[in-house]
């Protein structure tokens, strides 16, 4: 039986250059870019509606007034924007800087180029059913690489019986790929660095704890970091 949704906020990470999307990032913010008839972001804000999360915070940066201007023709769920504008935090300095917008502990967050296809629930019901708050301080959505299409990396996480993760070995492949889509306790921010810093360094210490955890994506996911990802995905999703 499904518990209720663990958080009814998440955090949208949307403030980056967008380099490997470039030349179509020369102009418009990456979230913005189009993919399946519409913009990148609009695909996980749709499926953050779809199970009532009601508040979405948006970190912005690169190109920031398309991005305002953008969002503020959307009513649901509620946007609030965290303003980066003066420098770019990263994931994990966007996170800190976004908190007191964010207020409920704990919270999703996810990338706003992610693309998938949920499995036999929601994704973030499907994270609500697996928290875990006396013994996580953030749960990642792991996908395996038969479900992760458009993907040419090694991976980036090994899980155990009990879901915690450990990071891949170098020179090794990982089973496990980072979806972008985690459920974040406050706690995972404690004591964070000032200024800019990815999340991975929060991460790194939660795994020294044993309280970074996983749990498997059951549908599909695509990864759509460059230009040549974009048809490839568009096909996939006709054909689903």
């Amino acid at each position: 039986m499904s518990k209720a949704l663990a958080s009814d906020v998440a955090m949208v990470l949307s403030a980056g250059l967008g380099k490997r999307m470039r030349p179509l990032t020369a102009t418009r913010p990456k979230p913005l870019v189009h993919v399946a008839g519409k913009p990148l972001i609009d695909h996980s804000l749709d499926k953050l509606q779809e199970p009532g999360v009601a508040r979405a915070v948006v970190n912005v940066h690169y190109l920031a007034d398309a991005m305002e201007a953008y969002l503020a023709q959307r009513k649901d769920p509620q946007i609030l924007i965290s303003d980066e504008r003066e420098e770019l935090l990263e994931t994990g300095g966007g996170m800190v800087k976004a908190l007191p917008l964010i207020g409920t502990d704990p919270f999703f967050a996810l990338n706003s180029d992610n693309i998938w296809l949920d499995g036999p629930r929601n994704v973030f019901q499907h994270l609500s059913d697996h928290w875990d708050a006396e013994r996580m301080d953030a749960l990642l959505l792991l996908v395996p690489h038969a479900r992760a299409f458009n993907y040419r990396g090694k991976g980036d996480f090994h899980m155990d019986a009990l879901g915690r993760i450990s990071r891949r070995r170098s020179g090794r492949v990982a089973p496990f790929i980072y979806s972008g889509i985690q459920l974040v306790s406050h706690r995972l921010l404690r004591d964070a660095p000032e200024g800019a810093f990815g999340t991975m360094k929060l991460w790194e210490r939660a795994i020294g704890e044993g309280r970074l955890f996983g749990v498997s994506h059951l549908g599909l996911w695509y990864e759509v970091g460059e230009p040549g990802m974009i048809a490839p995905t568009e096909a996939a999703l006709r054909q689903d």
